[in-house]
């Protein structure tokens, strides 16, 4: 039997020489000096020949090990060679099966049903905060500690919501794996419960009628674009979300009138989930108050040429920036204390507290879905005619006071306001 000491005093020879242990094993000497680990066995009638590894790398002690594990195969009927093969090429599997693989994997499976901008926010959110930590890591040996330090790093910046949101993307990409048969557990399942709490998010908003009414009056005060205090305004009174005001065409507007009050904007243009934005079902009819339509009247003195209605101050062929809005908000001096997205709170809160009785009305203004899916599922009364009337109450209590539409049209220009 071999010993440690003779197998470092081997040298190189003329020719490959063997120096023998026991069960088969040698050690190898090459002419160029190196020395490789080697079994011999017998499988079907035929000699083959294993190799382990190579010296020093690979001790005594280690090689005859592996040559143990290669007879315990040979009792159990099966070829160690085959073994080695097989085990090899899963090794190669798994160093090809990154996270960073998998996620795009993932992602490329959903992305059809996403909105486009989701589907960017999704990856763009995997590409900064994960892959340049975990995804080289082969999924299946990625350990919850490595998602861990992840997560705890977005955390501490501190951004608590983007972990949360991190962490459903990282469970999403398990899941796909455990579909897939790469992987048997999702180690992000849990980690939610352990993350700082998310707060929910709520947007700044008035809640008392005279408060809003002093927004509406700081906001068309000061120096500004006619286009985005008319866009404002328009937003206060039909209490859609602001990126449907801003981009709003006039193939939607154009035609309405005091005997045609109704705008619907179509599904395409509503948040909703991709597959949704065909349905015509979910197009979202929006009364329109007085007020409401003179500010379309005042407008198509301003951009009927334009396809927008509230068309960009600097280039008219292109949609007003939704940023414009806040920024005339955040002048007029109300950042941190209502946001353009905060009317919807402020017309629900306020016709809530007037119209108990018509808070299904109400939601439907302000196209919420009912929790209960039956109801959401059956019940298509759209109420137009109760819904005209309190969009025509909301308008009148708003705008108490306040001058006309038209008057805006005069308003002093600021270079940056759109």
């Amino acid at each position: 039997m071999l010993t440690d000491t003779a197998v470092k005093k081997a040298v190189r020879q003329a020719k490959a020489y063997k120096l023998t242990d026991s069960g088969g094993l040698y050690v190898h000497v090459m002419p160029t000096g190196r020395k490789f680990w080697r079994c011999r066995y017998e499988w079907q009638g035929r000699e083959r020949v294993l190799t382990f590894g190579e010296y020093p790398a690979m001790s005594l002690v280690t090689a005859r090990g592996k040559r143990d594990e290669a007879r315990l195969l040979l009792r159990e009927k099966k070829d160690p060679a085959v073994v080695k093969k097989l085990q090899q090429m899963e090794d190669l599997k798994e160093a090809n099966e990154t996270f960073e693989v998998l996620a795009r994997e993932w992602h490329q499976s959903q992305k059809s049903g996403w909105v486009p901008h989701h589907a960017s926010d999704v990856i763009e959110s995997l590409e900064f905060h994960v892959f340049p930590y975990i995804g080289n890591m082969p999924i299946r040996l990625l350990e919850p500690s490595a998602i861990w330090e992840v997560l705890q790093r977005i955390q501490k910046r501190p951004a608590v919501e983007t972990a949360h949101r991190v962490r459903q993307r990282i469970s999403a990409v398990y899941c796909y794996a455990m579909a897939t048969g790469r992987v048997d557990r999702d180690p992000a399942a849990a980690m939610g419960k352990v993350l700082s709490p998310a707060k929910r998010r709520r947007f700044p908003a008035m809640r008392k009628l005279e408060d809003a009414r002093e927004v509406l009056r700081a906001a068309e005060a000061i120096a500004g674009s006619a286009t985005t205090k008319l866009a404002h305004r328009f937003l206060a009174l039909t209490v859609v979300r602001p990126g449907v005001v801003a981009t709003c065409p006039w193939d939607e507007l154009k035609d309405l009138n005091a005997d045609h009050w109704l705008w619907t904007v179509p599904a395409q243009r509503m948040k909703l989930r991709l597959h949704y934005k065909e349905d015509e079902a979910r197009d979202h009819p929006v009364p329109m108050s007085r007020q409401a339509l003179e500010v379309i009247e005042a407008l198509k003195k301003l951009s009927s040429m334009s396809p927008y209605v509230f068309p960009n101050d600097r280039w008219f062929h292109r949609p007003m920036s939704e940023n414009a809005l806040g920024y005339l908000l955040k002048r007029a001096g109300f950042q941190g204390r209502h946001v353009p997205h905060g009317w919807r709170a402020t017309f629900s809160t306020i016709m809530n507290e007037r119209r108990p009785a018509d808070t299904k009305a109400i939601d439907m203004m302000l196209a919420h879905v009912p929790k209960d899916n039956v109801e959401a599922a059956y019940n298509r009364a759209e109420h137009l005619e109760l819904r005209k009337e309190i969009a025509q109450e909301w308008a009148d209590l708003l705008l108490d006071g306040l001058p006309p539409a038209a008057a805006l049209l005069s308003s002093r220009r600021f270079r940056n306001a759109a």
